[in-house]
């Protein structure tokens, strides 16, 4: 996980809303795009950018790429983050 990558990805509000949306079940960038006032072009590029964040898979099913949440990615980042909680608790 690049950490950067990640943060970066994250710092988009359309971004974040892409993955509300997600947390419904795997979507075509065609369904995703509906939710936005937007191009697809604009949403493709959001989706390349969660997608190489690794915050979403990309799978192809017949002739469309569905995306999905990438549920791993967000457990590694709460390990990451509940450390600093854990060590901080005694510093009160």
């Amino acid at each position: 996980m690049a950490i950067n990558e990640l943060f970066k990805a994250l710092s988009d509000e359309n971004r974040r809303r892409i993955l509300d949306i997600l947390r419904n079940g795997d979507l075509t960038a065609g369904e995703i795009a509906q939710h936005f006032e937007m191009s697809k072009a604009g949403v493709s590029q959001h989706l390349s950018i969660l997608k190489n964040a690794e915050l979403v898979h990309a799978i192809k099913r017949g002739q469309y790429v569905y995306y999905s949440l990438n549920s791993t990615v967000f457990q590694e980042v709460l390990k990451w983050i509940v450390q600093f909680q854990s060590n901080t608790k005694g510093n009160d």
